[in-house]
């Protein structure tokens, strides 16, 4: 991989911040990007973006955290490994390796999607290294972005079908991925064009579709993981869009699960919060750590 495929767009809008990758015990390397100055900040990005999803958000911290924002395995400009699994344990396992081997402490969780997922789940793991936990529009629930609209159902189940699934995952275009992003916004306006082009970019790597379709097969691990929800023993605090995928019953569910945490909604929202309201999330993020 040429260095400035991962780094160009990356650059483009965080500036001096250092973009590295982190090799874990399996051989395969995790690309991030490290920000700011202060408590350390971990940020999970969504199902099918990466680290630059947070584009908007990290400006925000970097006064008050030194930033770490990762690309789960697989996405963005991580590696593939043709040998992978995408289910919730497995990646799971990377985010704990890639915590305990740049051995960060009093630690902030922050993920949105499957990241606010990993961010519960990972902690359970973690032990006394996590100080609290934000959690935006946990990915937890049945057909997950196939309730975005009906570019999105049509595409991801087609994705989900064994063997066959990689044919759609490989002929996805820019039409297809607007299309699907959108149907996460409220607002679709305020999904950003340049980060579509470096989202198609980064998914026209050799390998991409095996991953794509991975996650999107891998959604009944993140359902099961809800049974990790209730050993969480940091304070947590769940954000949920008015106009989130998951329905207001499942986002109750979740509060029951997560002893003790607090549940906020953001009005006039979807479930890619970090790229249409940067500013409350940013706000909600350094007061919960306090």
């Amino acid at each position: 991989m040429a260095a400035d495929n991962a780094t160009t767009y990356t650059r483009r809008w965080c500036g001096t911040g250092e973009i590295a990758f982190l090799t874990l015990s399996s051989g395969t390397r995790l690309r991030y990007l490290k920000v700011g100055a202060g408590p350390s900040l971990l940020l999970l990005h969504t199902v099918r973006t990466q680290l630059d999803y947070f584009q908007c958000l990290i400006p925000k911290l970097t006064s008050h955290f030194t930033v770490y924002a990762v690309d789960l395995p697989g996405l963005g400009w991580s590696d593939i490994s043709p040998t992978a699994s995408y289910e919730e344990p497995s990646v799971r396992t990377g985010v704990v390796e890639f915590v305990e081997k740049l051995d960060l402490k009093d630690l902030t969780l922050a993920g949105e999607s499957i990241g606010a997922t990993l961010s519960l789940t990972a902690s359970t793991q973690l032990g006394r290294r996590v100080r609290n936990i934000v959690a935006l529009n946990t990915y937890d629930y049945p057909q997950g972005v196939e309730r975005a609209n009906l570019i999105a159902s049509i595409a991801v189940k087609a994705m989900r079908i064994p063997v066959l699934g990689l044919l759609p995952s490989k002929l996805e275009n820019a039409l297809i991925l607007r299309g699907v992003m959108r149907g996460g916004f409220f607002d679709p306006s305020k999904f950003p064009e340049d980060f579509l082009a470096e989202q198609l970019r980064s998914g026209r790597r050799a390998g991409y579709a095996h991953v794509q379709c991975g996650y999107f097969r891998a959604l009944p691990s993140y359902i099961a993981a809800r049974r990790l929800y209730p050993r969480v023993n940091v304070p947590v605090t769940l954000i949920y869009g008015d106009h989130d995928w998951s329905k207001p019953q499942e986002r109750d569910e979740v509060a029951q699960l997560v002893q003790g945490s607090r549940k906020i909604t953001l009005a006039q929202s979807g479930h890619f919060g970090s790229l249409e309201h940067p500013d409350e999330i940013a706000k909600i993020v350094i007061e919960a750590a306090g």
